[in-house]
């Protein structure tokens, strides 16, 4: 029996001999498939690495580590940033945070041509067809009548406004050596920011004796420039030789903010004087102000009946504090020095008054 068996084992190596070598033949075929797999995506990588300008070592994939480089001694002055994309750069992956950027001169990099920035917005005036529109297009939606209202309402309300006022800027009693006295001093207007007519007067006098002296004037103003208006009318004496005048002068606010007022008068006699006075509000606090105040007049000739000489006739200064219980309600006190002039003074002797007289003011300005 064992001889049957060895025969059969020996048939059946005959007989598979040739697959059995042929099979092991190819798994040795397709083990060095595999095996050559690697040595040529080595070859591959080593060729991309190359052709990028990398030195690869022979039989080695990849170059070797390169040394740090000290961007401190680089000259990025010298570098041309336009040439560069940045826009393939991966910033997000830059540690900027170890970079040190104090030896770079940014001056000569033209950052304005980096292709993510947008472009610069033209600067030039507005195209023609901007203003080419009709001015009362409002009118095809809501007809010239409603429009024509609405236009004028418009005008009214931003310096078209008619208004009216009236300022007493002093009124006093005056305390002084001798009769005691009183002076009022106050104007109103009527119109708008342009033109307005202006109702003037000025007076004073003494207890017991009656008026000394007081004027009426009816004056048209017109505005010269934002500050000043110039008013020309008619002036009326109200006592002694009374006198009608030509009045033309100016008023208005002048820099530093100095209250001025100048007016120039030519008389039916033929006499020509002028005066011109100074006001300015000091604010102390909100409500309490200090106004000094100067007042001049002059004659360009002998008025002696009405006790004018020629050239500087009086100078008046004075100082005032009021305080402001409103804006529009205001008492206050004060002192002013008159001082009659040359030939006037030499009229004021001889009729037998002080050409030099000082009062102490009690008084109340208003507006409204």
């Amino acid at each position: 029996m064992s001889r049957a068996v060895n025969l059969a084992a020996l048939v059946l190596a005959s007989s598979a001999g040739p697959g059995f070598a042929q099979s092991h033949a190819d798994h040795a075929a397709h083990m060095g498939h595999h095996t050559a797999t690697p040595q040529s995506e080595c070859e591959a990588e080593a060729a991309r690495h190359r052709a990028m300008g990398h030195a690869v070592p022979e039989d080695s994939c990849a170059p070797e580590d390169p040394a740090p480089v000290d961007h401190a001694d680089m000259d990025h002055g010298a570098m041309d940033h336009n040439a560069m994309d940045h826009a393939s750069m991966a910033h997000g992956q830059m540690d900027h945070a170890t970079m040190d950027h104090s030896g770079m001169d940014h001056s000569d990099m033209n950052h304005g041509s980096v292709s993510n920035q947008s472009p610069e917005i033209p600067i030039a005036p507005p195209p023609a067809s901007a203003g080419s529109g009709p001015p009362t297009a409002a009118d095809a939606i809501w007809g010239a009548d409603a429009m024509r209202a609405s236009r004028a309402a418009l005008a009214r309300e931003n310096g078209g406004m008619l208004t009216a006022g009236l300022v007493l800027d002093r009124f006093e009693y005056r305390a002084r050596e001798g009769e005691d006295g009183y002076l009022w001093d106050g104007d109103a207007w009527y119109g708008g920011d342009i033109n307005r007519v202006w109702l003037e007067s000025e007076g004073e006098g003494a207890f017991g004796e009656g008026l000394e002296s007081a004027d009426v004037a009816l004056l048209y103003g017109r505005a010269i420039n934002p500050y000043f208006d110039l008013q020309a009318g008619v002036r009326q004496d109200l006592t002694g030789p009374e006198r009608t005048y030509l009045d033309i002068g100016i008023q208005g606010l002048a820099p530093y903010l100095f209250e001025v007022e100048a007016d120039l008068l030519l008389s039916t006699k033929g006499d020509l004087t002028a005066t011109a006075e100074v006001e300015l509000d000091q604010r102390v606090t909100q409500r309490l102000i200090v106004q000094p105040r100067l007042e001049v007049a002059l004659a360009a000739q002998d008025v002696p009946e009405l006790g004018i000489g020629a050239g500087l006739d009086t100078i008046e200064t004075g100082l005032r504090l009021r305080y402001e219980i409103a804006r529009e309600f205001a008492p206050y006190v004060g002192i002013e020095q008159e001082w009659k002039l040359g030939g006037s003074a030499d009229y004021a002797r001889a009729s037998g008054e002080d050409p030099s007289t000082t009062n102490y003011v009690v008084g109340l300005r208003f507006w409204f």
